[in-house]
């Protein structure tokens, strides 16, 4: 593997929604959610959104390679309100994908249960003795000559989940530096993408969906 070298893009930040609660943001492909270690992992999508929003908490993440809808806090309420939602499952989430080959049938469901790969942090791996439920359903949108375009709806959220799925099926996703290879690997960025985000407002419970434009 090569070694990796941090270069976020240097993108203004684009905020979908604002409230008195709520904070959703596109965040772009190749930057961190929150910090990594060291000092020049500081860059990430919490501390940007925190020059603006000094409030701003964090709720879930996004991987680094990955775009699309994640929403923040403003208050300490509506994050134990949102925490809670993704806790129970309510949040409800959809991601497009652009995967290696041409993958048969329209739709379906992957159940396999995942958990890290201790030797190779932070990789993740399939394990039916230790790991943890992961389950997706997906569905072909269409195919393109070396590739698929799908909709993937994670039910649990797993470090990785789609990504390790999406291999085990025997279809990576393009661009991924962790779990493709060859020429499925030789992709200028990760093409996965959060594209919707559903929850219930923490002020009244009123359901709301985010919508993130579609990058690839």
């Amino acid at each position: 593997m090569t070694e990796f070298v941090y270069s976020p893009p240097n993108t203004p930040l684009e905020l979908i929604h604002e409230d008195h609660e709520l904070l959703v943001v596109n965040k772009p492909a190749g930057l961190l959610s929150v910090p990594g270690k060291g000092d020049h992992l500081k860059d990430c999508l919490i501390t940007r959104l925190q020059a603006a929003f000094p409030e701003a908490l964090l709720v879930h993440r996004l991987d680094m390679d990955t775009s699309g809808v994640i929403v923040f806090a403003r208050t300490p309420a509506a994050q134990r309100h949102l925490g809670l939602q993704f806790e129970k499952r309510m949040m409800k989430k959809s991601y497009l994908a652009l995967v290696w080959g041409q993958v048969d049938g329209k739709e379906g469901v992957i159940d396999l249960p995942l958990i890290v790969d201790w030797p190779n942090r932070p990789l993740q791996k399939v394990c039916h003795e230790t790991g943890r439920a992961a389950v997706t359903e997906w569905k072909v949108l269409r195919h393109d000559e070396t590739s698929t375009r799908m909709r993937l709806f994670p039910q649990t959220g797993r470090s990785h989940q789609l990504r390790v799925h999406m291999r085990e099926l025997g279809h990576p996703i393009l661009g991924d530096p962790f779990y493709a290879t060859g020429p499925a690997r030789d992709f200028p960025r990760l093409m996965l993408h959060a594209e919707t985000l559903r929850l219930r407002h923490p002020d009244g419970g009123r359901g709301m969906t985010f919508r993130a434009k579609n990058p690839f």
